[in-house]
């Protein structure tokens, strides 16, 4: 599944590179950029990335490079292979079902509190974010909604001021993406969008139940979603003519 390198497109996430940058700043922005190009589903599971030119990108050294590699190694977002170099990582079917579980009990928990705390200014905070993400979902900008999608998660966990926990999630929802890639998701962003409106109907209600019901069946819908038990194929079946 991987792409070839002429089609690696890596565009960075905030300013144009700075020569002069501090190695830690130019090693961020390496490492912000390539997350976010594989949360928005434009870096496909697989992909080599080549040291020399993501350092022609952001001007800055090989090393700088390393660097960055090495911290998304750490995130399980990238893989370093001796004698072969970086490639964005391709989840197993083991590891996307432990995603998803660390998912539920983190977003069960965030529900839970946030629900019964909650304020009219978040609950139209997040009715804000329901408009844009309707907007989008009638786009053709598949990024962008993809994006707003999963932000929904993280503006939800914000609310609670848990910096740890929002990081947490924030790499988890990352790696949902390639995930997602990986074992080509049928969940249609129509029906994110519609659960999403479910949850948040329910905390305006302020009926923890129900808000825990409905995250719980949207994560549940959105792994089943994923061809992660591909069917066996019986080669001998199959060739016995």
């Amino acid at each position: 599944m991987a792409r070839s390198p002429t089609q690696l497109k890596i565009v960075p996430a905030t300013l144009a590179p700075d020569a002069h940058a501090p190695a830690a700043g130019a090693t961020q922005r390496i490492v912000d950029s390539i997350t976010a190009a594989i949360a928005e589903r434009r870096l496909m599971p697989g992909t080599k990335l080549s040291e020399q030119k993501i350092g022609d990108i952001f001007e800055v050294s090989r090393t700088v490079v390393r660097q960055a590699f090495n911290q998304l190694s750490r995130d399980r977002l990238v893989v370093l292979e001796p004698a072969r170099g970086a490639f964005v990582a391709t989840p197993s079917a083991e590891e996307a079902r432990d995603v998803f579980e660390m998912r539920s009990i983190l977003e069960t928990a965030v529900t839970k509190r946030l629900c019964a705390t909650i304020t009219e200014e978040q609950i139209r905070q997040l009715r804000e974010h329901l408009a844009l993400e309707s907007a989008a979902v009638n786009d053709a900008a598949v990024p962008g909604r993809t994006r707003l999608l999963a932000d929904f998660h993280l503006v939800v966990a914000r609310m609670l001021g848990n910096e740890v926990l929002t990081q947490m999630l924030s790499e988890l929802l990352t790696r949902s993406s390639l995930i997602a890639l990986m074992h080509q998701s049928s969940h249609s962003a129509g029906e994110s969008h519609s659960e999403h409106v479910a949850i948040v109907d329910a905390f305006e209600r302020r009926d923890v139940k129900a808000a825990v019901r409905l995250v719980g069946k949207h994560l549940i819908n959105v792994q089943h979603n994923l061809n992660l038990d591909p069917q066996q194929v019986d080669l001998a079946e199959i060739l016995n003519r």
